[in-house]
């Protein structure tokens, strides 16, 4: 009898050693699921790691493009999309909503063995456009013009096309996936052209000025680099996230949140 009294203390007392363990892991595993811009990878991983430190809450990050990443909220696969451009009137009246968290500029790359360091945007839109196909033409080496880009429903690729007024008109030898792929494929031609977002262009490259106006803090902030766009946060406009997203939501729109996105290489829009 003693020995059936002392296996059932035993057995109250692992179920609820067991219980306790997966109520304490539940509530460390919380993740908030993200999906979106390849470009908003460092703002994005930036927040990530300070909430987590912070909260307890992990963020997930899925660098899917900005058009995926809205769809992924229109689907209800996501609650929080990240899209590198703002967002068209027909996803807006579709049911979506967006919040600028940042703004960043859009560097114009080359390769840096290139002798070419300023071109103003009529230029930047013959090249894009055929127009001008030789670097020559512009200065430079006696070369043809390799044009680089993103692919189709990137936000990187509607934010220059907008601004250049380069829409459906660009004559682009690769259309790559990423951000990183472009700043790969330009460190590795002296010939190529491209654009990327300017929080993520490293030493491999040669980001050029626009107009006179060389890409950073500063100028996007003023407005005098004209070719910049914001970062957003994508919901449903009448669907509520989860607590722990909104957690996260309102951590990354805080006043807390400013020094880590400038860390990023982005400028805060709050």
């Amino acid at each position: 009898m003693k020995k059936t009294i002392c296996l059932s203390v035993i057995a109250v007392l692992v179920a609820l050693t067991i219980g306790l363990t997966l109520a304490g892991c539940g509530k460390n595993s919380e993740t908030v699921s993200t999906d979106g811009s390849t470009s908003m990878s460092q703002v994005i991983g930036a927040l990530g790691e300070a909430f987590e430190a912070e909260k307890g809450i992990t963020v997930t990050y899925n660098a899917t493009g900005s058009g995926a990443g809205i769809q992924a909220v229109q689907e209800g696969r996501c609650e929080i999309g990240l899209a590198s451009r703002s967002l068209k009137e027909e996803e807006i009246e579709s049911g979506l909503k967006e919040t600028v968290i940042a703004y960043d500029g859009i560097a114009v790359i080359v390769n840096p063995e290139n002798p070419i360091n300023d071109l103003d945007l009529e230029t930047i839109a013959k090249i894009y456009t055929g127009e001008i196909t030789n670097w020559k033409e512009v200065g430079g080496n006696d070369s043809a013009i390799v044009i680089i880009g993103r692919e189709s429903g990137s936000g990187t690729r509607d934010g220059f096309e907008s601004i250049t007024g380069t829409e459906d008109k660009c004559k682009y030898r690769q259309e790559l996936t990423s951000t990183g792929d472009v700043i790969t494929a330009v460190a590795g031609n002296p010939n190529a052209i491209g654009y990327a977002s300017l929080a993520s262009v490293k030493d491999s490259v040669k980001a050029l000025s626009v107009g006179g106006i060389a890409p950073s803090e500063e100028t996007i902030k003023d407005g005098s680099y004209k070719v910049q766009r914001p970062f957003v946060f994508v919901t449903k406009k009448d669907t509520p996230i989860s607590e722990s997203a909104q957690e996260f939501f309102d951590y990354s729109t805080s006043e807390a949140a400013r020094e880590i996105i400038s860390s990023a290489g982005v400028v805060p829009a709050n």
